[in-house]
């Protein structure tokens, strides 16, 4: 993956680099279906004898400033370290959910889903196979994005000289609708049988791809378990004759989003039209004051009414919090409950859940 022209920013001292920040061009989709540009950032660092030193908000700034320029209404990246992004306005948007199976005991069902055939590329066929899948599937669920340029090169060069194994599904009705990109790991111990598939990409259309592909999984030889990354509503376990063969090991944190234009970003979203009335929301953003305001939210849809006390608010809560919310993973009285938002009226708390509600959990599923 190369660095992407422009957008890089860097702190300069003594003629040595010691902070750097970049992104690379990409698109997501939100709640509705609505596709907005999104800046996926990464190589964000500040060398450790130049830590404490503003370096890291300075760069922060200016690639705010920056991708306001370009149109990028939202930021997304991946968080080494949870406690720095926060004041950045980055909240978490999406989860994912770790599942360790045994597969030298674990069967899917009888009943589960057949799907259609599994079959194992050469190695000349996974970028070209895999990523024309990825961009089928990508936009379909909200927080899913377009891979940057070069992803796919810089992933399976990652396992150059090793194994990989991607595999492929392709349904009856032709074409191919979910993939896995696999990596066995063993034990290091000679003359044992401990030996595990880690799942590093896995994307499914449906059901049926996914259980096809997890019988092929669980069905290789000499593999004692199968790891995988898988979102939050994945039905995996259901498809299990058994379903303590599945077992949980964390739910962690995904994807951090930040949203570089409220406005923007709130029009483009599409809130629950059954829900009744709407709700009063003070945004506050610290670092991006163009954001801030009271925002008007109801079925069809969000507007600023005018700026941070020009009228009282039901709610309130900063850029970050609102992230939190925005794809639908936590629900704004869950927020609330715990201190992210700020109830001042508790009776537009239903109303808030009502409209920020999602039939879809979001999920990224592509780590950069």
């Amino acid at each position: 993956m190369a660095y992407a022209p422009g957008r890089t920013f860097g702190v300069v001292e003594g003629g040595r680099i010691v902070g750097t920040v970049m992104s690379y061009p990409s698109r997501t989709a939100v709640p509705g279906g609505a596709v907005l540009p999104l800046a996926a950032v990464t190589r964000v660092g500040v060398r450790a004898d130049r830590t404490r030193r503003g370096l890291l908000t300075a760069l922060m700034r200016a690639q705010f400033d920056d991708l306001r320029a370009r149109g990028d209404v939202l930021a997304l990246l991946w968080a080494t370290e949870s406690a720095i992004y926060g004041r950045y306005g980055y909240g978490v948007a999406t989860r994912a959910r770790s599942v360790r199976v045994t597969a030298s005991r674990a069967a899917l069902r009888p009943e589960a889903p057949a799907g259609g055939t599994v079959r194992l590329l050469e190695r000349d066929e996974i970028i070209p196979v895999l990523s024309a899948v990825h961009d089928a599937l990508a936009l379909r669920r909200p927080g899913g994005i377009t891979r940057p340029p070069g992803w796919w090169e810089v992933a399976v060069a990652r396992h150059d000289g090793g194994h990989l194994l991607a595999a492929v599904h392709e349904p009856t009705t032709g074409g191919s609708d979910g993939f896995a990109l696999v990596v066995p790991r063993g034990n290091g111990q000679p003359g044992t049988l401990d030996a595990t598939l880690h799942v590093d990409d896995l994307h499914v259309a449906d059901t049926a791809a996914a259980a096809a592909l997890w019988r092929f999984l669980l069905g290789v030889d000499l593999i004692t378990h199968v790891e995988a990354a898988v979102r939050l509503d994945d039905p995996m376990d259901l498809l299990l004759a058994d379903q303590r063969h599945a077992v949980v090991t964390g739910v962690a944190d995904e994807t951090w989003l930040r949203l570089v234009d409220v406005p923007a970003a709130l029009a483009a979203r599409t809130f629950a039209t059954g829900a009744a009335g709407h709700v009063l929301l003070a945004v506050h953003d610290p670092l991006l004051p163009d954001n801030a305001g009271v925002y008007r939210i109801a079925g069809e849809g969000a507007e600023r009414v005018g700026p941070l006390g020009a009228c009282e608010p039901e709610l309130s809560c900063d850029v970050a919090a609102l992230a939190m919310a925005y794809l639908g993973d936590r629900s704004p009285s869950t927020l609330a409950a715990t201190g992210w938002w700020t109830a001042h009226d508790p009776a537009a708390l239903p109303r808030a859940d009502a409209l920020f509600a999602t039939d879809t959990v979001p999920w990224c599923g592509t780590h950069f």
